[in-house]
């Protein structure tokens, strides 16, 4: 089972999401709205999220849906 670790630091509203451990070489990539991409730097692998300026509450997870499972399992219905 996978285990996705959520660290909230209220200080500074900074909301982080990871599915995967934090690498020393990750790396960021905006993907607007506040939200940034952590990958990991070798192999270009998604491994977490940030959301900036989060709040509980926020809007931005209105549209955010999460699935965990194989995307084989995912076939378009006939």
């Amino acid at each position: 089972m996978a285990q996705i670790k959520i660290f909230y630091e209220p200080e500074t509203e900074l909301l982080s999401v990871f599915w995967q451990v934090p690498r020393r070489n990750q790396i960021a990539t905006e993907l607007g709205d506040g939200v940034i991409l952590i990958k990991d730097g070798t192999s270009g692998e998604p491994i977490g999220l940030e959301v900036l300026s989060y709040l509980p509450g926020d809007d931005r997870f209105d549209a955010v849906s999460v699935e965990l499972g194989r995307m084989s399992s995912m076939q378009p219905a006939s």
